[in-house]
């Protein structure tokens, strides 16, 4: 028996099954209390302090990115929106327990309906709520094992970063959770500790505790009860990856010398030390939006261009590809709304649509964006997300232009742009292709749906044919930000088909550095034809493989 899923990070895993569930009871409908609404306001807050001051230390003794992660989480338990949420549903009766509950219950509807980055938040939502009502009512939570006679397969319905932030390798041998997505925090914390996880795996919390499983957490795949040599086999392909890998250094470049710079996806100066240490030779995509999350109204023009610049200053030799905020959608912004109401939001006012509605935030991004590039100018190339048209792109280019920031592109994550990227190649600097979007809008599935997941395929021979069209033959550098860039032999066929540079999370880096050196250009272009020559996903894959030998060999 197989679970299936999405694969976050990579690697093997294998041991028994730990299901986590959660225990928390829902406190009773219509639940009142006695005494003054002011003490049991204030019971309320104190409780939802605790829980923040409890994450924060926990973040503290985690170190690297859980700090900052639960730190964030510390943030929400603090919010002001909820605790007016809280205090009016007391003021109307209703026991502290119970507003906590009801009110984090809309939140999180709200979360759930953005979607995307947002969407994935609702986890952590829910934890702080389940932690909140059970310091009200003495309720004890469901507990992680740290301590472990063997390494274990811990799988939930979801996790939240209070759960797995201190945990070790030699403790957990892999994550796979029913729900979750690659930005996820069960997936960031699983790639920064190194351990296999897969998310999307629907029925994975109906698997018997203590039940042996071999996760992959490349291919995501929850194998039930493998058989001695399956394990063996796995672990070897696995050693073999890891020897792979560390013999992967320097510029990326195929086996014939045919250059391929691999830059890493980033959200800001913290993932810096993670991308240089990975053999990132730039920066692909600088999240800007990461610095805008979580806030009422936009940083300061002092913490945006010393944001940009720590990550400019990192790469003296290398590119740095930054995203203007790409706000909407699965990313809401509490300053920076579409004006109506929209049915359907990532069809409405998203990416540049949104930023040209608000110039005032525009402009401020791209000045300090010029003023962060005082001296490093060369290095800064800047690119519109969500572009449709020539006329966004040449509106963007001019705008940058005005500012002096000089090499501008645009992203292609529209149908639209891919077919006519000739067109656009008339006036921008350089295109970078967001294959995750790219999907999303071609097979009309939206990207968050786990029921949608084979939509989102990387593989789908027509989005390889998307991606061709936007490569085209205008003689426009075109690269690739996706994490379909990730996976060694997808990296491959991007290559066969003229992509000029790959970005993808500093973890994948070594992998696909491995797989590009062990193979020729010409190797890259035959698995690309084969590919498209396919037609479904799974005949891609497959027929991409075959023509890419030195994968297997690798374990990649």
């Amino acid at each position: 028996m197989t679970v299936s899923g999405v694969g976050v990070s990579p690697g093997i895993g294998h041991g028994p099954v730990y299901v986590l569930t959660v225990s928390v009871p829902e406190p009773p409908e219509g639940a009142t209390y006695q005494g003054e609404a002011d003490q049991e306001k204030a019971r309320a807050r104190a409780a939802l302090e605790r829980v923040a001051g409890d994450l924060e230390a926990r973040g503290v003794r985690a170190g690297g990115e859980a700090k900052d992660v639960l730190a964030a989480q510390a943030l929400m338990a603090r919010d002001p929106g909820l605790a007016i949420g809280v205090d009016a549903l007391i003021e109307r009766g209703t026991a502290a327990a119970r507003a906590v509950w009801e009110s984090f219950g809309k939140y999180r509807d709200l979360l759930v309906a953005a979607g995307g980055y947002m969407g994935e938040r609702a986890a952590d939502l829910d934890d702080i709520r389940d932690r909140t009502i059970a310091v009200l009512t003495g309720h004890p939570l469901p507990g992680v094992p740290t301590v472990a006679a063997e390494p274990y397969v811990l799988v939930a319905r979801d996790l939240a970063p209070a759960d797995t932030v201190l945990l070790t390798k030699d403790v957990v041998a892999a994550f796979v959770t029913e729900e979750g997505g690659p930005t996820s925090h069960t997936a960031i914390l699983a790639r920064a500790m190194g351990v296999p996880a897969v998310v999307a795996a629907r029925g994975a919390t109906a698997l018997r505790p203590g039940v042996r499983v071999l996760v992959d957490g490349g291919a995501g795949t929850v194998t039930v009860e493998p058989s001695e040599e399956r394990v063996a086999e796995a672990r070897r392909v696995s050693q073999a990856r890891e020897r792979a890998l560390e013999g992967a250094a320097g510029p990326g470049r195929t086996a014939d010398g045919h250059p391929v710079p691999l830059l890493a996806n980033i959200g800001g100066p913290r993932d810096v030390k993670t991308a240089v240490d990975s053999g990132a030779e730039g920066v692909g995509l600088y999240r800007t939006e990461f610095l805008f999350l979580d806030r009422t109204k936009p940083p300061s023009h002092e913490e945006q261009r010393d944001a940009y610049r720590a990550v400019l200053e990192a790469f003296p030799h290398g590119k740095v590809v930054v995203r203007t905020l790409d706000a909407g959608a699965d990313k809401p912004l509490a300053f920076l709304r579409s004006p109506t109401a929209e049915p359907n939001p990532a069809l409405g006012q998203r990416g540049l649509r949104l930023f040209r509605a608000f110039p005032d935030v525009m402009n401020a991004q791209l000045q300090a964006l010029a003023d962060a590039a005082e001296g490093m100018a060369d290095r800064l190339q800047v690119m519109a997300p969500m572009v449709s048209t020539v006329e966004e792109a040449a509106w963007f280019v001019h705008e940058c232009a005005t500012r002096g920031l000089a090499s501008a592109g645009v992203m292609i994550e529209v149908p639209a742009a891919a077919l006519r990227s000739k067109d656009l190649a008339g006036v921008v600097d350089f295109f970078s292709i967001g294959t995750n979007d790219l999907a999303q809008y071609a097979f009309a599935a939206d990207r968050q749906v786990g029921a949608l997941t084979q939509l989102q395929d990387p593989w789908q021979p027509a989005l390889l044919d998307l991606v061709a069209a936007a490569v085209g033959d205008h003689g426009v550098p075109c690269g690739v930000c996706g994490e379909a860039a990730a996976d060694p032999a997808l990296a491959c066929v991007l290559v066969g088909l003229g992509v000029a540079t790959l970005s993808m999370s500093a973890p994948a880096l070594p992998a696909v550095r491995a797989g590009l050196a062990r193979h020729s250009l010409a190797q890259c272009r035959t698995a690309a034809a084969a590919a498209r020559g396919q037609a479904t996903a799974a005949g891609a894959r497959n027929a991409a493989r075959a023509r890419l030998p030195a994968l297997a060999e690798l374990g990649l």
